[in-house]
C-alpha cells in the first residue's frame, strides 16, 4: 500500500528498506561506542564499565534503540584486558517520502559486538554472533576509592592546628583512609600538605603560608600523569619548569 502510494506520487524518491537502515544504524552506534570508550587511563573491572558506560537507550532520527551488555570479564590493569559483549537493538519507524525525500518501511535489527579494553590503549571492537539471551544479566558498579567529599575542610582544619613538628602526624590522623596517601613538608616557613588517590589521579594540595592563610595553589594536571612529578609536595616545592 505504502509503495503504491509512493509510485503514484510525483517526484517520489526510492523507498528504502527499514531493516537495512536499522542494521546500518546499529553498526553506527557500535562504532560510536568504540570511540566513546576510547583509550583508558583508570584501573577498572569490566563489570563496572558495563554498569556505568554501556547500558543506554539511543535515538537517531526516526529510529529508536537500545544497547545493553550481555557478558563481561577481566579488568583494566597493567597488561590485563577487560572484555564486554554488547547487543544493539534498533527499530526504524515507517516514513512516507515526498518530493525527493526518500521514505522507508518499518524495520528492525539486532547486532552484537565484543569490546576489548586495555590500559593506555584504544578500545577495539569486532562484530560477533548474538547469543540467545532474552534477558541479559544486570551489571552492578561497586564504587572505587575516591577522595573524601570533605577533604578540603578536613585538611584545612589540620593545617590550622599543625606545627612543623606535628604536620605529618596531624594530617595523617585527619585522613585515616588507607586509599588516601599523605605527603607533607615545610618550605620557606610554609606548611605544605598533599593528599592523593593515585589510581584515580585525584590530588589535593593546600598550603598554610607564614601569615596563617590557607591557600590552594594551582598546578598543571599533566604533572599527575605517569612519569611526571606526581601528586606530592613537589607540585609546590619544585614544580617542573
Amino acid at each position: 500500500m505504502v509503495l503504491a502510494l509512493c509510485l503514484l506520487s510525483a517526484g517520489c524518491a526510492e523507498y528504502q528498506d527499514g531493516d537495512a537502515m536499522a542494521r546500518d544504524q546499529a553498526a553506527t552506534e557500535a562504532k560510536r561506542l568504540t570511540e566513546k570508550l576510547g583509550a583508558r587511563d583508570r584501573v577498572r573491572d569490566a563489570e563496572y564499565i558495563a554498569a556505568t558506560e554501556i547500558l543506554e537507550p539511543t535515538t537517531v532520527g526516526t529510529s529508536s534503540g537500545r544497547r545493553e551488555p550481555l557478558a563481561w570479564s577481566g579488568r583494566i590493569f597493567a597488561d590485563e584486558q577487560a572484555t564486554i559483549d554488547v547487543r544493539f537493538t534498533v527499530a526504524v519507524a515507517e516514513k512516507y517520502g515526498n518530493y525527493g525525500n526518500p521514505g522507508n518501511s518499518a524495520g528492525q535489527a539486532t547486532r552484537c559486538y565484543r569490546y576489548r579494553l586495555q590500559l593506555y590503549r584504544p578500545t577495539s571492537s569486532e562484530e560477533i554472533d548474538c547469543p540467545s539471551v532474552a534477558t541479559p544479566p544486570v551489571p552492578t558498579a561497586k564504587p572505587y576509592p575516591a577522595m573524601p567529599d570533605d577533604a578540603i575542610d578536613r585538611l584545612t582544619k589540620a593545617l590550622r592546628t599543625a606545627t612543623p613538628d606535628t604536620l605529618a602526624a596531624t594530617v595523617r590522623a585527619a585522613f585515616p583512609e588507607k586509599h588516601v596517601t599523605v605527603d607533607t613538608t615545610t618550605h620557606q616557613n610554609a606548611l605544605v600538605a598533599v593528599l592523593a588517590v593515585p589510581a584515580e589521579r585525584q590530588c589535593l594540595l593546600l598550603v598554610r603560608t607564614p601569615d596563617g592563610a590557607i591557600t590552594q595553589p594551582g598546578y598543571d594536571r599533566e604533572w599527575l600523569e605517569p612519569g611526571e612529578t606526581g601528586c606530592n609536595t613537589g607540585l609546590y616545592v619544585s614544580p617542573p619548569r
